[in-house]
């Protein structure tokens, strides 16, 4: 499994899993590709991500820079100019896109693009178990995605993820910024918005359940 390097350190304030600590939004690749069994085991977990009325209304386009070299040029035209400089040299890029509707109604489904930040959420931690980095853009042109990766109507493209192993000197070029995360007092409320939840005072470091693979409060954790 590669070592993920040159990572700035943060303190996580609750104990959370090691493999959540340890991913990393890369903004650097190694050359090195990425086997086939390796990708369909990181698309196997974003397969079993919940979904609205199990309606799995995901798909993802891969474009692999070994294997079809046309292909993965096709996603990257579609990214925005700061993010290609870099996401070029990703070995796969990944278009995730979402269903519009649900199937066995017809109706809106809102929750789609929930639900494919779910699937995605699956993807990223799978990679990161297996050594990976991945870097999820939504600097690209959707319209353009569309035309140039035959993607039809009623689906949207929602993000492009950009796929690979660590460079050698770290994962990002230049001097890596600090991760940062809102203290919890900031987003979780009790019974109504604004209300400060009693547990956000609860104490810190306190065991929060088995803690096997869980990374410990105040050990480093990765970058954003």
């Amino acid at each position: 499994m590669s070592t993920l390097t040159n990572t700035p350190e943060v303190e996580v304030e609750l104990p959370i899993h090691d493999v959540l600590a340890r991913r990393a939004s890369a903004h650097a690749f190694s050359p090195r590709a990425v086997a086939p069994a390796t990708l369909r085991s990181i698309l196997e977990a974003a397969r079993w991500a919940p979904s609205s009325y199990n309606a799995q209304p995901w798909a993802f386009i891969i474009g692999d820079k070994q294997q079809h070299p046309e292909e993965h040029e096709a996603i990257a035209s579609t990214l925005m100019d700061i993010n290609r400089r870099w996401a070029d040299s990703a070995p796969i890029l990944i278009v995730t896109v979402a269903r519009a509707a649900y199937l066995h109604n017809g109706a809106p489904n809102r929750h789609s693009w929930h639900d494919v930040g779910l699937a995605t959420a699956n993807l990223l931690t799978q990679a990161t178990a297996l050594g990976l980095v991945a870097g999820p853009m939504g600097g690209f042109d959707p319209k353009a995605a569309r035309e140039k990766l035959g993607i039809p109507e009623g689906w949207e493209p929602v993000a492009v993820i950009a796929l690979g192993y660590p460079a050698a000197d770290g994962l990002n070029a230049g001097a890596p910024k600090p991760r940062q995360r809102n203290p919890l007092e900031e987003f979780v409320f009790s019974g109504r918005w604004g209300q400060s939840a009693e547990l956000n005072s609860a104490p810190r470091g306190a065991e929060a359940g088995p803690l096997d693979g869980f990374r410990s409060v105040g050990i480093a954790a990765s970058q954003n």
